[in-house]
């Protein structure tokens, strides 16, 4: 199992990717190219660093205050197999997972590739759509425009599979 993950770095103690303080990972390497994107040095991808997702997941045991993990971007689902590794690890620690993605959830679902689902099902709420700079609304909780969903992972995988291509939304719980 690939355990190396490139990262363009990490925010340990965040408050805005996701509910409660989160530790951010920013993968590195994005093939949407959002104009106006918030993280443009993580598009390259062979910018960052690599890492060994042990070294990240001993970095989160380290701090009693993290309600959860974050994996943006970048973009994380063009390291699906490592992440869905780490956040395994992640859920049995007790916390939760928030995954940004400039794919859609209809398009992540009709990906076929199993590293891809596997992560969606470590993920518990999924910010997805690519930045539209047109759409920008900096009111909305942990997104950049109106077309970006919260959705609630494990709800919406729960569905029959003929219903899974309509989402539950993530209900605010704080």
């Amino acid at each position: 199992m690939n355990t190396l993950l490139r990262i363009a770095g990490v925010e340990e103690e965040s408050i805005v990717d996701g509910p409660g303080f989160r530790y951010a990972i920013f993968t590195q390497g994005c093939p949407h190219h959002c104009p106006g994107c918030q993280n443009p040095q993580t598009h390259p991808f062979d910018g960052g660093r690599p890492v060994d997702i042990g070294e990240l997941f001993a970095a989160v045991c380290e701090d009693p205050l993290l309600k959860g993990v974050t994996f943006s971007g970048g973009e994380p689902f063009c390291q699906p197999a490592p992440l869905a590794e780490l956040a395994r690890r992640v859920h049995a620690r007790g916390l939760d997972v928030t995954v940004f993605t400039g794919y859609t959830w209809e398009q992540l679902l009709a990906a076929g590739d199993p590293a891809v689902r596997e992560l969606l099902g470590q993920t518990d709420l999924l910010v997805d759509g690519p930045y539209l700079e047109e759409q920008r609304d900096l009111t909305l909780l942990f997104r950049g425009s109106a077309n970006q969903r919260l959705i609630d992972v494990p709800r919406s995988l729960a569905l029959p599979p003929e219903a899974q291509a309509s989402p539950i939304l993530w209900e605010q719980a704080f």
